[in-house]
């Protein structure tokens, strides 16, 4: 996995939470020059950037390479939907977060995908082998 070939991160079920897992991911991948964009209806902003209620909000000018998914299982095929549609590079599937069926239909449509692994922990990993 080479972490080079991406910038733009949206990160679904964003918390705005300091405590919660995927704020604390989404900071890091910030402080490790990603642009993070959050996606999460409840909230209006997330780390500095606007928050978004779907992917399909994000405005067409700004690319997501990652959509890094912080939801169950069940609720991850509607977002791997709207990934294909936007044309997003990889879908990330973080800790305990399976669903094949989702993943199938990622990959048939030419999307990389990750499942049950946290981005942080790997993109530590790879950075140290740089």
């Amino acid at each position: 996995m080479d972490f080079n070939r991406f910038k733009t991160i949206a990160v679904v079920g964003l918390s705005a939470k300091e405590d919660r897992p995927s704020y604390q991911v989404a900071k890091y991948l910030q402080e490790e020059g990603f642009r993070v964009i959050p996606v999460n209806p409840t909230v209006d902003q997330v780390l500095g950037e606007k928050s978004y209620s779907s992917l399909l909000d994000i405005p067409a000018d700004i690319e997501v390479d990652i959509v890094d998914i912080f939801r169950k299982p069940e609720a991850v095929g509607p977002i791997v939907e709207e990934a294909i549609t936007r044309g997003a590079k990889m879908v990330w599937m973080q800790e305990g977060v399976v669903n094949e069926e989702a993943a199938r239909k990622a990959r048939e449509n030419g999307l990389e995908v990750v499942m049950d692994k946290c981005i942080m922990k790997e993109h530590r990993r790879w950075r140290n082998k740089q």
